[in-house]
């Protein structure tokens, strides 16, 4: 494996982990709960739910950033500001939510440590 693809790999699975120290210190260590309304139901956000999402985020920013390095005249540019419109949109969930305000800091931290790693680690330089 190259450097570059290693980096890359490296920064899809860093934002899950990232993610999952965000999540051990705000649940288990600080006691909040976090849990959403989805649908007509609530749900609990779990260490699995925080994984396979920012890794989900990942695998599609990475795979994104392939496309755009093969078609667009500055791939870097057009991939950071597409990530930070993603962004933007996805924070419009835990924003826009009836949760408590701890629930809500700690899903926008979520989201903000996520994109943080993912444009950071996956633009190319």
């Amino acid at each position: 494996m190259n450097t570059s693809v290693r980096r890359l790999f490296l920064t899809v699975i860093g934002a899950p982990a990232a993610a999952l120290a965000v999540w051990a210190l705000a649940v288990p260590l600080a006691g909040t709960t976090l849990t959403v309304r989805t649908g007509g139901g609530e749900r609990t956000v779990g260490p699995v739910s925080v994984v396979v999402a920012s890794l989900l985020a990942g695998l599609a920013a990475w795979a994104l950033l392939a496309v755009l390095e093969r078609s667009a005249t500055r791939p870097g540019r057009t991939w950071t500001i597409t990530a930070l419109a993603v962004l933007a949109l996805s924070l419009t969930g835990p924003l826009g939510g009836e949760a408590g305000a701890a629930t809500t800091l700690v899903l926008v931290l979520l989201h903000l440590t996520v994109a943080a790693v993912l444009v950071a680690g996956l633009v190319r330089r």
